[in-house]
């Protein structure tokens, strides 16, 4: 009977209690709302989107901007994303138009210029910078940037001449175990390695030759900004730099005197510079042993 009595009563307040309405807000396991889980995960997803998308910004705006093309900073890097300007640049299309209503004007050719690298196309720059310091010869920004693409073209092309050689020398694998002397002419090669090899020989020659022209072309840029700008020091200093490297990649002593004299001239503008010791270490090894007396 006490145990009836004691039910009774437990059914009495289990009756008495509130009802839970049928839409009450039902909590997650861990204690947190299961429908606000779901945003902040579709909140996440979109946040790995939006960094991606970031990345891939960062990414294009640093292939656009190459070596010698006088940027400055943040505010050029955003200016070529064209996101955060209002106005864009000019178009390759809208500066060669300019040009053939006005073929003897500069500015034509100097849009053309930025345009081109605009879109990372270092040889079409290149062409358009030279012929708007033909024009506009005074131009000493146009002439330093002009010579920083030509050695960043020389650059690149000097990385793809170390890789088409390389290649060079794999293509023809069998030549290495072949016997030396009559034997290995009357064995001779397999034509298909024949073949290869002197396609791959062609294009690393294609390409040496190409990396010296751009080296050449480079000091001869920097000599003409030496001229408009002979107290220059940093000038002088990167003529005998990339003098110094044109007479290492091509063997000609005639850029070996080059860089002699521009760091000759560098001393003679700075004689206290950090550099000092060095350049002057550098003209000792870049001078012609003087001749011996009979």
């Amino acid at each position: 009977m006490a145990r009836a009595a004691v039910k009774a009563k437990q059914a009495q307040k289990a009756a008495a209690r509130p009802k839970t309405p049928a839409r009450a807000r039902r909590h997650h396991k861990s204690g947190g709302n299961p429908t606000q889980a779901l945003f902040f995960e579709r909140m996440r997803r979109k946040a790995k989107f939006v960094y991606f998308l970031l990345a891939v910004l960062f990414a294009i705006t640093f292939a656009f901007l190459g070596v010698g093309s006088g940027s400055s900073g943040l505010s050029d890097l955003f200016r070529n994303i064209n996101i955060f300007s209002s106005s864009g640049g000019v178009s390759v299309s809208s500066a060669q138009k300019e040009i053939q209503k006005h073929p003897n004007a500069a500015k034509g050719y100097r849009d053309l210029a930025t345009a081109y690298e605009g879109k990372a196309e270092t040889a079409s720059a290149i062409t358009a910078l030279q012929q708007y310091v033909a024009i506009n010869k005074k131009d000493g920004k146009a002439l330093s940037e002009l010579a920083g693409l030509q050695l960043s073209q020389a650059a690149d092309y000097q990385n793809r001449y170390g890789n088409a050689y390389q290649i060079q020398q794999q293509v023809s694998p069998s030549t290495t175990f072949l016997p030396r002397g009559k034997l290995g002419t009357a064995l001779g090669t397999n034509p298909i390695e024949q073949a290869q090899s002197a396609i791959a020989s062609q294009n690393a020659s294609n390409l040496g030759q190409r990396m010296s022209l751009s080296y050449s072309d480079a000091v001869s840029t920097y000599q003409q900004l030496a001229k408009l700008q002979p107290n220059n020091a940093n000038v002088q200093f990167q003529l005998g730099n990339t003098a110094q490297t044109a007479a290492q990649i091509t063997g000609s002593p005639t850029f070996n005197l080059t860089a002699v004299a521009a760091y000759k001239a560098y001393l003679k503008l700075s004689p206290d510079a950090s550099t000092a010791a060095q350049v002057r270490a550098l003209i000792k090894q870049l001078q012609p042993a003087p001749a011996k007396k009979k």
